[in-house]
């Protein structure tokens, strides 16, 4: 495997010596600031004396996940959902009428964001995991050492399954390099500009750092906002059902010992997932029995992210002059209405009266709904996704009635009946149903993408959209087998020419 060095930064004299020094490297493209970073090392010196030192950077990550919320959140909902036959862009400029209409090139904004943000924040995963068991404060105990370094190894794991998702072969950077000097830059200029690895490769080191990290994880103690052992297990469960690693025995197990957990359970209201209180001041609950993985925001402390979305409930017009992001889109609630469920339908899509008119009347306009004031919560990973996705394994596998009990569970929640006959008739019919029932379980929270590409299903279901959608714009092209993975963004390949761009951008 190719192995690339984590992110440090670079002295004015280092760019001294490389403007002034005449060695002909390939390549002569300028280095990137995310690949550097931002923390300095000299040689083998310990970077981090103390436990508060260390402290501050364990904390660091979960900031990062709260803090960065246009990478996490908001370009993620737009790629996964208006990339989709979920959802409009929303709005009419080029950070999202790209995505809806299959127009996405390597200029694109939010790929350049997303990707320089990505690699900032395996810069923050890596300076944990370097550098925790050099430091020599003996009050940092080898029990925190062990559990720090384990979150972040699946916070890194997580960011990395994230970008091998968008962009296939990325650069995998685990470790952190070195200061460079007159005397090493043959040998260490090349750590600045990582090639990339497979994505075989990628899902192989995700796989090493989940593994790695499981034993010492933190258990479920109901604090749903940290990088536990169920994550990882979510995690593991997640990149088995990819295709260059798929292995449905394996996406079983992790499942299985997800649901098993008697610290999760669905959630017997739908509604409590999203749900605010009678007075809108905030939430109904939070990091509730279902959840897995969430980032929280409390009153007086709030999101920005719904503003891009929709209404503020907690403060009716607050930044309501302007077209938000991720419109859902008629093809969606048609799924809601002809399966008659009303439970989540109601619980997805609201509508508004507002001052625009691009996809429906501006007297009765739909808005995402599952992010509904400044303190909801963003819920990146959920029970009933992992009992849909145990269902997947098995409908692939051909275990047709168990498959079918998993997504009846999910149904009767939502009071709807089991399964047709017809749906569980044969292997195809609920590998269908398992798509349909994700589709409409988890709508609009960030999924429906990754599903199409990992049913390969991108193809037939977005080249026949406008045919069922009069409401979408039109294809600027039509999408083919290239379209499963986006383009890696110019001002990377501009920097880096070890990188390659992505087929048929």
């Amino acid at each position: 495997m190719k192995t690339v060095y984590c992110i440090i930064s670079v002295s004015i004299a280092f760019l001294s010596l490389l403007t002034g020094c005449s060695l002909d490297k390939d390549p002569v493209s300028q280095y990137s600031e995310v690949i550097l970073g931002e923390s300095k090392q000299d040689g083998d010196r310990i970077k981090y004396m103390t436990r508060a030192e260390m402290l501050t950077q364990y904390q660091a990550i979960y900031r990062r996940i709260k803090t960065d919320q246009g990478v996490w959140i908001l370009n993620y909902l737009l790629l996964s959902e208006s990339h989709s036959d979920n959802a409009y862009g929303g709005t009419t400029d080029n950070e999202t009428i790209p995505m809806e209409n299959n127009a996405v090139d390597a200029s694109h904004n939010g790929v350049t964001n997303d990707w320089t943000d990505f690699m900032r924040e395996i810069s923050f995963a890596n300076r944990v995991i370097c550098n925790i068991d050099a430091v020599p404060d003996p009050s940092l105990t080898p029990d925190e050492r062990k559990q720090w370094k384990a979150e972040a190894l699946i916070f890194r794991a997580l960011i990395m399954f994230d970008m091998t998702r968008r962009w296939g072969n990325i650069p995998l950077v685990t470790f952190e390099g070195e200061d460079i000097t007159a005397e090493n830059i043959e040998e260490v200029y090349p750590q600045y500009f990582p090639p990339q690895s497979t994505m075989e490769e990628a899902y192989r080191q995700i796989e090493k750092d989940l593994l790695e990290a499981l034993p010492q994880a933190p258990d479920n103690t109901g604090d749903k906002t940290r990088f536990s052992k169920a994550v990882a297990r979510t995690l593991l469960a997640k990149v088995y059902a990819e295709k260059p690693l798929r292995d449905y025995d394996k996406v079983v197990q992790y499942c299985d010992e997800v649901i098993r957990d008697p610290g999760f359970a669905l959630n017997e209201n739908f509604s409590d997932l999203f749900a605010m209180n009678d007075d809108l001041t905030d939430l109904r609950q939070r990091s509730t029995k279902e959840s897995i993985l969430e980032v929280n925001w409390f009153p007086g402390a709030g999101n920005w992210f719904t503003w891009l979305f929709g209404r503020n409930l907690s403060n009716w017009d607050e930044q309501f002059t302007w077209a938000k992001w991720v419109t859902p889109s008629r093809d969606l609630i048609n799924a809601y209405e002809q399966e008659g469920d009303t439970t989540r339908l109601n619980q997805t899509v609201v509508y508004y009266a507002c001052g625009w008119s691009y996809y429906y009347p501006a007297e009765h306009y739909a808005f995402l709904y599952k992010y509904r004031s400044s303190s909801s919560s963003f819920i990146k990973l959920r029970l009933a996704d992992v009992i849909l996705l145990k269902a997947e394994a098995l409908a692939y596998t051909n275990d047709l009635s168990a498959a079918a009990a998993l997504v009846n569970q999910i149904r009767r929640r939502a009071h709807l009946p089991d399964l047709s006959a017809s749906a569980t008739s044969s292997r195809d019919n609920m590998i269908d149903a398992v798509l349909h029932e994700r589709r409409l379980e988890l709508a609009l929270e960030g999924h429906r993408w990754y599903d199409l590409v990992r049913y390969e299903k991108v193809v037939e279901v977005m080249n026949s959209l406008n045919a069922r959608d009069p409401g979408r714009l039109k294809l600027a092209r039509p999408f083919e087998e290239y379209s499963y993975l986006i383009p890696i963004p110019q001002a990377e390949l501009d920097k880096n020419s070890n990188l390659q761009q992505n087929p048929g951008y």
